[in-house]
């Protein structure tokens, strides 16, 4: 029986493998085949919807989120970030967030938002707080209407915008997922525009990773926001952590605020050991 699950599992790893060496030549297929159908101006196209793509994460993280944070928690949106660079190194390697999960509930603790808060906002946000697949689905369906000469009114742009915001709910943070979401939230809404997907296919990787650094963004954020609001932050904590003079354990990965135990000091040396004074 193990015997037998093991070549299945085999058999599915050479499968993945098979997909993820084609990936790249189906997107660069994809690509020229846009190309050689419309000119040129796909390129510029796509260069468009990916620069205003990105500048409409960085708005919503810096001036958005970072003018929330400030006037709540009064925290710097850029000291945060800095505390949690290496997670956005990570996220930009990988094009995914939830290789920075265990990280970010790690850090957080570390911050001083209490274990209870972080081990339920981080997993509750990175199930339902994805704001840059919500960004990345409402202009991907712009894009996409757009592109095939069937743009939206007024009315059908609020009722997508609408519906693609409750449907990235259930995006998982893995690279590709926004695309299948994307897909599928059209195929429920507006069917005649599920072939356009293939246009932005060869730019989903390069959409994908602002998508995740924005969704990692927002779960930071909402996790400290979330702290203040029950009152379990520690805010001198926080000041020293993001001033850089309690620095975080990377080798451990490990933050623990419970007292030491020492040893009762008795006069015969022994006896129940007791937790030391704070």
């Amino acid at each position: 029986m193990l015997r037998g699950i093991g070549h299945i599992q085999r058999l599915v790893f050479r499968i993945l493998a098979m997909i993820m060496w084609a990936a790249p030549v189906g997107a660069f297929g994809a690509i020229a085949a846009v190309v050689g159908a419309t000119g040129v101006d796909a390129l510029k196209s796509l260069t468009v919807i990916m620069i205003g793509f990105y500048l409409t994460c960085g708005i919503f993280v810096f001036v958005v989120l970072g003018a929330i944070l400030r006037l709540v928690a009064g925290i710097s949106i850029w000291a945060l970030l800095k505390y949690l660079g290496r997670e956005f190194l990570l996220i930009l390697s990988t094009s995914s967030s939830e290789s920075a999960l265990p990280r970010l509930i790690a850090k957080m603790e570390h911050l001083g938002v209490s274990k209870p808060v972080v081990g339920i906002t981080v997993p509750t946000g990175y199930s339902f707080n994805l704001d840059g697949t919500a960004i990345y689905l409402t202009m991907a369906s712009l894009f996409v209407a757009e592109a095939m000469g069937d743009p939206l009114s007024i009315g059908e742009q609020v009722s997508l915008l609408v519906f693609m915001v409750i449907a990235s709910k259930g995006a998982a943070g893995v690279t590709g997922a926004g695309l299948a979401t994307l897909a599928g939230g059209l195929q429920s809404h507006r069917p005649e525009l599920v072939d356009g997907v293939g246009l932005i296919v060869g730019i989903d990787r390069f959409m994908s990773e602002a998508r995740a650094l924005t969704n990692f963004a927002g779960n930071a954020v909402a996790t400290v926001l979330v702290g203040t609001w029950t009152k379990e932050i520690d805010k001198a904590r926080v000041t020293e952590v993001l001033a850089g003079r309690i620095p975080f354990d990377e080798k451990t990965l490990v933050d623990d605020h419970a007292p030491t135990p020492v040893p009762d000091q008795r006069a015969d040396g022994e006896g129940e050991k007791t937790p030391a004074a704070v």
